[in-house]
């Protein structure tokens, strides 16, 4: 039983748990990039260089006979998965940026080096490395 009691603990930790509904969402944004890429964008594209449909592209390499199917090369599902590809990379870009500009901390700028200090006798500024002040004279330490 320990085995699973030590599974149960690993299942149900934070991370595991945050990165499994990190991959369902992900699927489901998967889907609707790919419907949005299929059905939105590459239509219109399709249409203005020459009603291409990319999903129906491919090159035959044996055609079908009888019961067995046609060997086909997909180069349009393949266009079609690229596109899907550079869409995801490009929204994930854009929540990466967003995020990291909400999480971004200001840091504060290091306090300037101070170039001078006070005479302690007549209190003017003088260089840090002065050792007599040129208003008063006094031997600094």
């Amino acid at each position: 039983m320990p085995v699973v009691k030590e599974f149960k603990q690993f299942a149900m930790r934070g991370n595991v748990v945050d990165m499994a509904v990190g991959i369902i969402i992900g699927a489901a944004f998967g889907k609707i990039v790919s419907s949005l890429v299929a059905d939105v964008l590459l239509p219109p594209v399709g249409m203005v260089i020459g009603g291409v449909d990319f999903s129906g592209l491919a090159i035959t390499l044996k055609q079908a006979s009888g019961s067995i199917p046609a060997v086909l090369v997909n180069y349009g599902t393949f266009i079609n998965t690229i596109l899907d590809f550079l869409i995801v990379a490009f929204a994930m870009f854009l929540v990466i940026q967003g995020v990291n500009k909400m999480i971004a901390k200001d840091e504060a700028a290091p306090a300037p080096v101070p170039s001078t200090k006070d005479c302690p006798e007549c209190l003017m500024a003088i260089p840090l490395q002065a050792k007599r002040c040129g208003h008063c004279t006094s031997v600094l330490k």
